[in-house]
């Protein structure tokens, strides 16, 4: 019986195909031309064509109408659900979310929303609530206060 080890380990049978080695001569059946086919631009040396080339007709992309904007006053808020929020004690603010890992970056303040439960009472300081979100705070008998913007650099977007 033949000892088994890494020395005498190999791919199985018709798992690895043979490299294709172009112009190496006639002899090959792939010397000359190797395998471009016989002159034009697809036979050159460094031929490219870019992403979404038709071959000289004007691309798909060009065809079409550009559509919509982007608006530079939008404010895009970190959001955290109420649910989330359950297993915090005390106040509750956007440093200590960031803190506590709930939210990565402040962006452009805090918004809370109502998804899950709240089963005690909480303090929460944050930018902007959902009405839902308010309706649960409330319902369990805590505060929901709003505060003003974000301090400058602490993750606001530049236009």
């Amino acid at each position: 019986m033949a000892r088994i080890g890494l020395f005498n380990l190999k791919p199985a049978p018709g798992s690895r195909r043979k490299v294709k080695r172009i112009g190496r001569g006639p002899g090959s059946g792939h010397g000359k031309t190797a395998t471009a086919g016989s002159k034009g631009q697809l036979s050159r040396s460094g031929r490219k064509q870019y992403f979404g080339f038709e071959g000289g007709q004007m691309p798909l992309h060009r065809r079409l109408p550009k559509r919509g904007f982007t608006n530079i006053f939008r404010k895009e808020y970190a959001v955290v659900n109420v649910g989330d929020l359950a297993a915090l004690e005390g106040e509750i603010t956007p440093e200590r979310l960031v803190s506590e890992g709930l939210v990565r970056k402040l962006r452009d303040g805090i918004k809370v929303l109502g998804d899950g439960e709240v089963g005690k009472a909480l303090v929460i300081k944050a930018h902007r609530f959902s009405k839902s979100a308010l309706e649960k705070i409330a319902r369990a008998g805590g505060r929901a206060e709003v505060i003003g913007a974000p301090a400058a650099g602490a993750g606001t977007r530049k236009a």
